[in-house]
């Protein structure tokens, strides 16, 4: 089994990108979302996407999102609401 790529070697990267780097095929992601791969494909091409939708995306690889606001600064994290 190919070793995973460690996180803090990962730099800013695409959708499709990060998922390889995790060693990760659109069909085993697919399968953890329950959704086809075909729907895996189309949202790694979006250039819009909703939070929570990016959310479950990375979720599903394991991981877990954060969002920061980045001033000249510093950088505030941000604690977004969930629905219950």
């Amino acid at each position: 089994m190919p070793k995973t790529t460690k996180v803090s070697e990962l730099k800013e990267m695409p959708l499709h990108e990060l998922r390889a780097a995790r060693h990760l095929t659109q069909q085993q992601l697919a399968k953890t979302l329950d959704m086809t791969q075909a729907a895996v494909s189309q949202l790694e091409q979006r250039t819009d996407v909703y939070l929570s939708t990016l959310e479950k995306f990375v979720e599903a690889m394991g991981g877990r999102l954060e969002m920061y606001a980045v001033f000249p600064d510093g950088k505030v994290k941000l604690g977004l609401a969930r629905e219950a």
